[in-house]
This record gives structure tokens, C-alpha cells and sequence, in this order.
């Protein structure tokens, strides 16, 4: 694993000439806006920004349009995280870079994009490249913590050679804000189609698997974290669980995701000790829901045989 502390300052994409720019889009409602407003304030401006929106009712295709941006309308029950994200890709055959954000991720900064961007290029073998993701202002401890261990402080670049110290992190990556090199994703297979959970980590195994390498950059910020019930925090398990099972031969290079899960709740223990004691019983259960919700979702896809390609 390779330490990218450098601050990014190559000039490694001309403008925004080949860039597009892809966010999924669903009754964003005013959080949307100020995604809007921090994409149209980057110092450079991608040559597309395309919006898929699947059925939004509250104007968010509509503040869209008045941006400037294209968008492309599909029915509610055609959008899955796989499929779809792989349908945008093909409609900018135009561009070489292709940018993910999701509807709730605010650029930070002016220079986000660019800094991800150009991280991507400066490194050869890369083919994806994701950036921070840090907690909003009014996250709790729990929320705040889980950003602060998944997204920490110092940029890396992960390849297969990691994968004894990382385990199934080496394919850890995030489509709320990710830039690919098009025709390596292209060339690994891309997203899976009739994918509810994890399109990001399935792509990344595939490219690093092809000899790729992934690629965190620090430096390159959103501001996007999720205050998750405990019912919500047990479909998201179960959701992963069942993805995992899916692609468990894809996945098989990769060590199982135990020692992560045990290493995330004692970093949660001591963070919650400094800072909020009196949640440690909330994160407690919570773990223990997400670990049963996670191994059901396993056993519901090997029992049916789920598969996604």
C-alpha cells in the first residue's frame, strides 16, 4: 500500500473537457440544492453532468434543469445501484473520466472535484479513486464516528498486495463520491446489474483483481454521513450480507470481513468512552443487530442462489 500525502496540484485534467459528472437522483428535496450549488461553484466544470432521476416529485429533476444539467428520467422501479449506475456509464462514451455523487454528498470546497480528479490520473494503474466523506454538522457520536474510521486522514493507494494486512477494505470504495477511469472500468466488466448494495465494491474487486489499483484521497472532500435507525441499519446489514453472498466468488480473493467488523467496534468503544459513554449500550446493540441482519442476508441469497453479474 502506497501513502499519498502530496496534496493534489498536477495538472493532470485539462478543465473539465473530459469529465462527466453522474448523481442518482430521487426526492433530493433541499439538500439536493446545495449539492447543485456546491457542483456549480468547482473551479472546473465537468463537460457533462447527467442526472438519472427515478421519479422524483418534489422538483428535484426540475432544480436540475435550471442548473443546466442534463437529465435523464426513469421509472421508480428501474433504478437499482448497479444496473443504473451502469446505464450512465454508457451514455458518456464521450468522456474519459467518469465522477459519481450521490443526491445528499455536498462538495466541500471549491477544488473537490479537481483534487479527486486529478488524484485519479496521477496514478497509473488506478482505476478508481474516492474521496472523503465527512459527518454532517448535526451527526450524532455513533454516525460521526463511523466516518471518522472508514474515511480517516491519510490518502492510500490499495492494490491486490494488500490484501493480507486489509483483508476485503483493499476493495473498499464509495460511488457517493468516486471518480473512475472509464475504460478500465469498462474493460473489469463495470457495475453489476440488479445490484441493491455494494455496485462500488464489486467494481473495485474486479479492477484490482485485473491488476488495478484503488485509490483514497483524502484531500478531496464531501460532506455526507447518515443518521440510520437500528431498523435501518438492519436492512442496510442485510442488504450487504446478501451482496456479499452473491459475489462470494468474486469476493473469494478477499479475506472475510470478521476482523474488520471486530477492529470498527473497538475503535466505536473507544471513541463512544471519550466522547459519548452513554451510547455505548445503543452501539452494543446495534452491532449485534447489524452482525445478525448481515448473516441472514448471506443465508437468504445462498438458499435462493442469488446471483448478480
Amino acid at each position: 500500500m502506497e501513502h499519498c500525502d502530496r496534496q493534489t496540484k498536477l495538472p493532470a485534467v485539462e478543465g473539465g473537457a473530459s469529465i462527466a459528472l453522474i448523481v442518482p437522483v430521487k426526492n433530493g428535496g433541499q439538500r439536493w440544492r446545495m449539492v447543485i450549488d456546491s457542483i456549480l461553484s468547482q473551479n472546473i466544470q465537468p463537460r457533462r453532468i447527467l442526472v438519472i432521476d427515478s421519479g422524483s416529485t418534489d422538483g428535484s429533476a426540475e432544480f436540475a434543469k435550471a442548473a443546466g444539467f442534463e437529465v435523464h428520467c426513469i421509472a421508480p422501479d428501474a433504478f437499482n445501484h448497479g444496473g443504473t449506475r451502469q446505464m450512465a456509464v454508457e451514455m458518456v462514451s464521450d468522456c474519459k473520466t467518469v465522477v459519481f455523487l450521490t443526491q445528499d454528498a455536498i462538495l466541500d470546497g471549491r477544488h473537490a472535484l479537481e483534487q479527486l480528479v486529478t488524484e485519479l490520473h496521477a496514478h497509473p494503474r488506478a482505476g478508481v479513486a474516492y474521496g472523503r466523506q465527512l459527518p454532517r454538522l448535526e451527526a450524532g457520536p455513533i454516525e460521526r464516528h463511523a466516518r471518522l474510521f472508514n474515511y480517516p486522514e491519510q490518502s492510500i493507494e490499495k492494490s491486490l498486495e494488500d490484501i493480507a494486512r486489509l483483508g476485503i477494505k483493499t476493495a473498499f470504495t464509495s460511488n457517493s463520491f468516486s471518480a473512475y477511469r472509464r475504460d478500465i472500468l469498462l474493460r473489469a466488466g463495470g457495475f453489476p446489474n440488479n445490484c441493491s448494495m455494494g455496485e462500488d465494491m464489486i467494481a473495485a474487486a474486479r479492477i484490482l483483481l485485473q491488476g488495478g489499483t484503488v485509490v483514497y484521497e483524502a484531500h478531496a472532500r464531501v460532506i455526507h454521513s447518515h443518521g440510520f435507525t437500528i431498523a435501518e441499519e438492519a436492512r442496510r446489514y442485510y442488504a450487504i450480507g446478501y451482496m456479499h453472498a452473491q459475489q462470494r466468488a468474486l469476493l473469494a480473493s478477499f479475506q472475510s470481513p470478521t476482523s474488520e467488523g471486530k477492529r470498527f467496534v473497538r475503535s466505536e468503544i473507544r471513541f463512544l468512552s471519550r466522547h459519548a459513554p452513554r451510547q455505548i449500550p445503543e452501539a452494543l446493540i446495534r452491532t449485534l443487530v447489524k452482525f445478525g441482519a448481515y448473516h441472514l442476508g448471506k443465508q437468504t441469497a445462498t438458499v435462493f442462489g442469488g446471483r448478480t453479474r
